[in-house]
């Protein structure tokens, strides 16, 4: 097996967070490559930039229609994508226990669309930006992460977090101080990165609240499109399906019982919260 195999082996066997992480590791070199490229032969050298980055402008966003999608997996700047793939990397692995990968795709690429869709509308309908329209360009996976991580931040707000020298903090005081510092930077500097950054929050927050309200049924025939007719599932109950979905019985299982119960028991208190015994018994679900 060559090394080309080797890599293409791997990325196949890969989970979602490190397939997501590859594919912006690959467009960054591509990027880098050409840029060096068109350098030696004094030609265009921002060619993949301007084909994947999403134009500002409505007219130019026609031409382009694919970039909605693949400037979630552009960046030009070492630290801009160092920042970006740590993150992908944390918060992935945090939705990862309790939801599957396809669910993470979904929210990475369509956090991806909400984001560009408020950076489109914001530049092209808010004043502070019309004059900013023709020469801005949106680029970066940050709002696809944060559809993730609101994600997953709405469905267990009380979720606990350990940070040295701080101590506990519970997922929905930092989702709160994510959005916040989006917000209040958007006057400060990167305007467009911050209201896609906020677009892909209130996809992740709209996706999952929907999921377990009816109050949103204005959303449901759009998530409906992405998602399947049972309501938003964690890897437990996807794992291990009822015997309703398997025929004509209607009764949980018991084991199942009782993982609803501990998952709603984290959703409330934090996974700190569970007894050794809980904690054995999940991950033993976890694994079947």
């Amino acid at each position: 097996m060559n090394n080309f195999d080797n890599l293409k082996y791997r990325f196949k066997n890969a989970g979602i967070v490190e397939q997501l992480i590859y594919a912006n590791l690959t467009v960054f070199i591509l990027v880098y490559l050409v840029k060096t490229l068109g350098f030696l032969f004094q030609s265009d050298n921002l060619l993949l930039v301007e084909w994947f980055a999403l134009p500002a402008s409505f007219s130019e966003f026609i031409k382009k229609p694919w970039t909605i999608i693949t400037y979630g997996f552009l960046h030009v700047g070492l630290i801009h994508i160092l920042m970006n793939l740590i993150a992908l990397y944390f918060i992935g692995y945090l939705f990862k226990q309790y939801f599957t990968g396809k669910q993470l795709l979904n929210f990475y690429i369509l956090g991806t669309l909400f984001g560009g869709l408020l950076f489109l509308i914001s530049y092209n309908y808010f004043p502070a930006f019309i004059s900013q329209r023709d020469s801005n360009v949106l680029l970066g996976a940050s709002a696809g992460i944060s559809a993730i991580f609101i994600g997953i931040a709405t469905y267990m707000p009380n979720y606990q977090l350990r940070f040295p020298l701080i101590g506990y903090i519970k997922l929905w005081h930092l989702a709160a101080f994510w959005v916040l510092l989006d917000i209040i930077q958007i006057p400060v500097s990167n305007a467009g990165g911050h209201l896609a950054h906020l677009g892909g929050a209130l996809f992740g927050f709209i996706y999952v609240y929907s999921a377990s309200n009816k109050e949103l049924e204005i959303f449901e025939p759009f998530i409906s499109l992405f998602k399947k007719k049972t309501p938003l599932r964690t890897v437990h109950n996807s794992k291990k399906k009822t015997a309703s979905s398997r025929g004509p019985y209607n009764n949980k299982s018991e084991d199942q019982k009782k993982v609803d119960l501990i998952l709603e028991k984290i959703g409330k208190s934090g996974y700190d919260a569970l007894s050794k015994e809980e904690k054995d018994f999940l991950f033993k679900q976890g694994n079947k």
